[in-house]
């Protein structure tokens, strides 16, 4: 029987979840985070970005365009 290191999940404090921040314009994702975002996974890192950057870019991530290349 393998037992869970102490304080693993027995009552801890509970995450507090990462500010969200369009990596494209830097501006700050409302709580909760809305639907209108998009995520995108360049090289193993998700990266977020606001609607107004998602679309004004849509075909480059249609295209699967890394943000570099936007």
């Amino acid at each position: 029987m393998t037992s869970l290191p102490p304080g693993s999940d027995q009552g801890g404090s509970a995450e507090r979840p990462v500010p969200l921040v369009c990596a494209r314009c830097g501006a700050p994702a409302p709580a909760p985070h809305p639907a209108t975002w998009t995520c995108s996974v360049e090289d193993g890192a998700a990266r977020y970005f606001c609607a107004a950057c998602s679309r004004d870019n849509l075909r480059a991530i249609e295209g699967r365009l890394d943000s570099n290349w936007w």
